[in-house]
């Protein structure tokens, strides 16, 4: 990569900024952002130059095929600050592998590493003041592509646009977590686009954790489109299960995501001794374990969470309480992995990329 990627980046700075006016002890996860944005258009075969202008809406075509045939991913990802008030991000390479992974299932065009890689250093670089410091605090990145090319004939676009928009945030969920194992509904099928970070996946979503709200429930453990009987993800996390001393989770494929927190947590949990078998996990072992007492924790993990624990599951309307453990295995692995990314422990694995 280029030395100077911020170079080749124009950047239009904001008059005044709105930093002043918020309230970052009290914030609503993804409501406020920063004055900044970053765009890049794809046009005539090829990425433009990129720019970064203040925060706007911007007009777009009603014809645009985003709006007609879904052409729409994103990635989340999250910046930290250290007490010496160093911003870093984590593990920037594996989200822009993803995305590109994501825009090759749907068709569009995969976007170089100086757009997305540089561009992101180049816009948290601009915007390091709304990055806090204190763990708890983020600044919350969402890259995402749209096709932006008019017409409603059912084809693939031949423009896009590629933008970076940045959201301080604290802690995601808050209060207990209950689940219900999906019987019908399915997050992904076998051959679709469920290992894709895509705008359809999130939307199909919607629905059944309306009704799984109605019923006093928070998220869905989704299972297998074909069965039912395999256990897949927690509402948009990554889920683990933890009987007696080992963890279990599903194996990433064309139906689950790739987390990043996911593999990080693996690989925490190995360095430090904690068995983890990734395999498929069966509804009846799950409800054995629950009813015999070798079902220690259920937890979701994903960027926006890190890690949530799960207090209790529902399935063909049984409910199973999980028993409340002291030095969990979820508190312990959600504390080294946030000491990584807010540089209060050694970061052995080479994750954290300094802007």
């Amino acid at each position: 990569m280029s030395s100077n990627l911020i170079n080749e980046i124009d950047i239009v700075k904001a008059s005044t900024s709105k930093i002043s006016s918020v309230d970052f002890e009290n914030l609503t996860f993804g409501n406020v952002f920063t004055d900044h944005m970053l765009i890049c258009d794809f046009k005539e075969g090829a990425w433009q130059k990129p720019i970064i202008k203040p925060y706007e809406p911007f007009m777009i075509d009603p014809s645009a095929k985003v709006f007609h045939y879904g052409q729409a991913i994103f990635e989340g990802m999250k910046a930290y600050k250290d007490e010496s008030d160093d911003v870093w991000m984590f593990r920037p390479d594996e989200n822009f592998k993803r995305f590109n992974h994501s825009a090759k299932r749907l068709a569009m065009p995969e976007v170089t590493e100086e757009i997305f890689i540089g561009g992101l250093k180049a816009i948290l670089d601009l915007e390091r003041e709304w990055v806090k410091k204190g763990k708890g605090n983020t600044l919350y990145i969402r890259p995402f592509m749209i096709a932006i090319g008019s017409g409603v004939i059912a084809q693939p676009s031949t423009q896009y646009r590629f933008m970076i928009i940045l959201s301080p945030a604290r802690s995601y969920y808050s209060g207990e977590v209950k689940v219900i194992i999906a019987e019908h509904y399915s997050r992904a099928a076998n051959g679709g686009i469920g290992a894709a970070k895509a705008a359809g996946n999130y939307s199909a979503q919607f629905y059944p954790t309306k009704l799984a709200n109605e019923r006093g429930f928070q998220q869905i453990i989704w299972t297998d489109d074909a069965t039912h009987t395999k256990l897949e993800e927690a509402g948009t996390m990554n889920v683990f299960f933890r009987i007696n001393d080992t963890l279990y989770t599903a194996p990433t494929g064309e139906r689950i995501l790739d987390g990043v927190t996911r593999k990080s947590l693996i690989d925490i949990a190995r360095r430090d001794g904690i068995e983890v078998e990734v395999r498929s996990v069966l509804v009846s072992e799950i409800i054995e374990a629950a009813k015999d007492g070798s079902l220690k924790e259920i937890f979701g993990a994903g960027t926006a969470a890190v890690v949530n624990p799960i207090v209790g599951f529902s399935y063909q309307d049984n409910y199973y309480e999980l028993p409340k453990m002291e030095n969990s295995y979820a508190t312990q692995l959600k504390e080294k992995l946030t000491n990584i990314q807010y540089k209060l422990a050694e970061d052995t694995f080479g994750w954290t990329v300094k802007v």
